[in-house]
């Protein structure tokens, strides 16, 4: 932060009143004749008025000239009220404008000089109680000086305080407003593309099996329908969910499926002619409702790929416990001859976000002409014999 701040240009009210008040000491018939400057002793008397408006921009060589008026004065036998009052506010400038270390040494040196002027124009009586008023006056302007400074110190560090929240709440906001369209992409391609594939697929054996097997034809339009209505029941869930501001049906509103549903998924995918291998270890361990959700995408999600881009129409899923954690692995037969790990698409990035939220790990790749899909979910509890 800044040790000064520009004075504004222009004359400002408080010049004005500052001014007024000086003259008006410097001409007021005081009582006791060592206050009255009569005569050439006007001049040091008025002269600090002059430097008064240029305090803001010049505050040391105000406060300078106020005090070497009031040197002049005390050196004639009179304690110039107008002067020292003019110090005053010199003290206060030079504090208020030029920081703390060099305004509390300018105040010292101030004090310093007004207690030795006033007991020089008291033929040194440095303990008179009308000198060290005055010094009181000097010490009182500097700390006023220092007031005001500390005051608009904390008033502009409140208002980069705020600017620097309201900079973070929208930067919070923005990453909230990511995280949100990445969760909605998920849910669709979860709700969707798995309904969508065994559409596609039945489709083509619908229309390759139309006139040599009609029955065949009529079995995968009848799945065709079935999975037309569970996609638009699934999308109708979904898009109630986006609609709704309440937050506790957010789990009523959802399609909630897990390792339950599993014979039901392979039955889905036997039924639209992939020839699926199980092999499960249901017993022994269990999932948190957010693993055995995770896990379920995982199997769907994998067995959707090798049906649309798997080779021979095969693929082999098995379930197993290792080391506290649920082991999931999908292979089947890709046209890919040469070893490569392929670029996660939408539905591999979900796989890898969704286990990672239950701190899972996830690998996949080919390798001669198959492709592998191995995940690991940590469980609840697992019953050792």
């Amino acid at each position: 932060m800044p040790a000064t701040r520009e004075p504004r240009d222009g004359v400002r009210m408080t010049d004005v009143v500052v001014v007024a008040l000086i003259v008006i000491f410097a001409v007021l018939p005081f009582p006791d004749e060592i206050f009255r400057a009569r005569g050439l002793l006007l001049v040091p008397a008025l002269l600090p008025a002059a430097a008064m408006p240029f305090r803001g921009r010049w505050p040391l060589v105000a406060l300078g000239i106020s005090l070497l008026c009031a040197v002049v004065c005390a050196s004639a036998g009179t304690i110039s009220p107008s002067a020292l009052l003019a110090a005053a506010f010199g003290c206060y400038s030079v504090i208020d404008r030029r920081g703390r270390g060099i305004g509390l040494i300018a105040v010292g040196l101030a004090g310093v000089v007004v207690f030795l002027s006033n007991g020089w124009a008291l033929a040194g009586d440095f303990l008179d109680s009308t000198a060290l008023q005055f010094v009181l006056f000097v010490v009182l302007g500097g700390a006023l000086g220092d007031a005001a400074r500390s005051r608009r110190e904390f008033a502009a560090a409140m208002i980069e305080r705020a600017e620097r929240a309201e900079r973070n709440r929208d930067g919070e906001a923005r990453r909230r407003v990511a995280e949100e369209r990445v969760r909605i992409a998920r849910d669709l391609h979860d709700v969707v593309a798995h309904q969508i594939a065994v559409i596609s697929l039945n489709a083509g054996v619908a229309s390759s099996a139309l006139d040599s097997r009609p029955e065949r034809a009529r079995e995968a339009l009848t799945t065709v329908r079935s999975a037309s209505r569970t996609v638009l029941s699934d999308i109708g869930g979904l898009m109630s969910l986006l609609r709704s501001d309440a937050l506790d049906d957010q789990d009523e509103l959802r399609p909630q499926r897990g390792l339950a549903q599993l014979d039901t998924l392979v039955d889905e995918f036997r039924g639209g002619g992939l020839r699926v291998d199980l092999r499960r270890q249901d017993d022994g361990f269990t999932l948190s409702p957010a693993s055995d959700r995770v896990a379920y995408l995982v199997l769907q999600e994998a067995l959707t790929n090798a049906h649309k881009h798997g080779l021979g129409g095969t693929a082999t899923v098995a379930l197993r416990i290792e080391s506290a954690a649920l082991h999931l692995t999908i292979v089947n037969p890709t046209r890919n001859v040469a070893p490569a790990s392929p670029a996660p698409g939408n539905g591999l990035r979900g796989i890898q976000e969704r286990l990672g939220a239950v701190r899972g790990a996830a690998h996949f790749g080919s390798d001669r002409g198959v492709f592998s899909l191995e995940a690991w979910i940590p469980v609840d509890g697992v019953d050792t014999p």
